[in-house]
């Protein structure tokens, strides 16, 4: 019979080789062909074996867990998430032989739901986001399991110097194009892990990037960076899942950030379908809300007369949300009109103006 030290370290080796096994994600130009001085990239995110950004996030968390002896042989492994950290999760968990229950919330679409499943994770449903983190915590007490809490932990478990995170995967295949390095990386905030990491990296190698999170209107986010004082906010988010958050986690360091912007999630979801219309495949509402950002800081750019680059993320792919942004029915349930949103998106596309229409 294998030691727990025995079963972590196959555990190890299971994770290990499934990394090897998994190629890099692309890196996709996305044109704008009256700006020739300036280069838009997606970090295509959505081809990961899981579908999404929070793969990487998954992968380290279990390292992290399994290291630190948090998780062993039989442990229960719980988690609050609003889907995709889940269904990633979910996917170690069954190829670690481990139970696995994602804690989210009602109103979680109904794709990542299934996906869950079909990695065999269980759901807990709760009503609002801000019980997720409450719930979770008492699960792991009952079951004796362990929480692996992704809010608390995504900067922490990620080594933010190398080791094939996502930094170092945007710089080295950054490194043929015409801007090398550059100006700006834009990303959202959910845990605050990737703009945390991303930030970092930068530093550390001396990089003159600057780092813009992308934040719903909705979101804390971008209020305690304007003000630290600002924890939480009472009211609901957005409809925006993955990025945004009533209250602010512990992974966000604001201190690395060098720009927000609030983005409405008409302006997301309009920019996510021009986008998907663009690049012939659809992608989620955080990308919307990446190319907003990166639409507006790109005129900014053009008007002062700058040449550089623009990278950002393609966090998931828009299947996962046939049956809510991508559902006219839907957006209509919602009261929300997109229309005028995607219409300014698409003229910046055609023309690089982003002023309002």
């Amino acid at each position: 019979m294998a030691t727990q030290r025995e079963w972590v370290n196959w555990a190890i080796g299971r994770i290990e080789a499934d990394f090897n096994r998994s190629a890099d994600t692309h890196l996709i130009p996305l044109p704008v062909p009256v700006l020739p001085d300036i280069a838009i990239y997606l970090k295509d995110e959505s081809s990961h074996p899981t579908g999404s950004l929070k793969h990487r996030l998954a992968r380290s968390l279990f390292l992290y867990g399994l290291c630190n002896g948090w998780i062993r042989k039989g442990t229960p492994v719980i988690e609050a998430s609003s889907g995709s950290t889940a269904v990633s999760e979910a996917y170690f968990a069954r190829m670690l032989g481990l139970r696995f229950i994602a804690v989210v919330p009602r109103s979680t679409a109904r794709a990542k739901i299934e996906a869950i499943a079909f990695y065999g994770g269980e759901c807990h449903f709760v009503d609002g986001p801000s019980q997720v983190y409450e719930v979770a915590q008492s699960l792991a007490d009952e079951l004796d399991g362990h929480y692996i809490d992704q809010f608390t932990f995504a900067e922490r478990a990620t080594d933010w110097r190398a080791n094939n995170n996502i930094a170092q995967s945007i710089f080295a295949q950054m490194a043929r194009e015409p801007y090398p390095v550059p100006t700006w990386i834009v990303c959202g905030a959910g845990t605050g892990g990737t703009s945390a990491t991303i930030g970092r990296f930068a530093r550390y190698n001396r990089h003159d990037t600057q780092i813009c999170v992308a934040d719903p209107e909705g979101s804390v986010f971008h209020r305690h960076w304007a003000d630290r004082s600002i924890l939480r906010v009472d009211h609901a988010s957005g409809c925006i899942e993955g990025i945004g958050r009533q209250r602010v986690e512990p992974s966000f360091l604001p201190d690395v950030v060098d720009r927000m912007e609030a983005v409405r999630d008409t302006a997301s979801i309009g920019a996510a379908h021009e986008v998907s219309e663009r690049l012939g495949r659809r992608c989620g509402g955080s990308t919307g809300t990446n190319v907003w950002a990166c639409a507006t800081i790109a005129a900014e750019m053009a008007a002062r007369g700058e040449k550089g680059s623009i990278v950002s993320i393609l966090c998931d792919d828009g299947a996962r949300y046939t049956d809510t942004i991508f559902d006219e029915a839907w957006l209509a349930d919602k009261d929300l009109d997109v229309a005028p949103d995607r219409a300014r998106i698409a003229h910046f596309f055609e023309t690089g103006n982003f002023a309002a229409l």
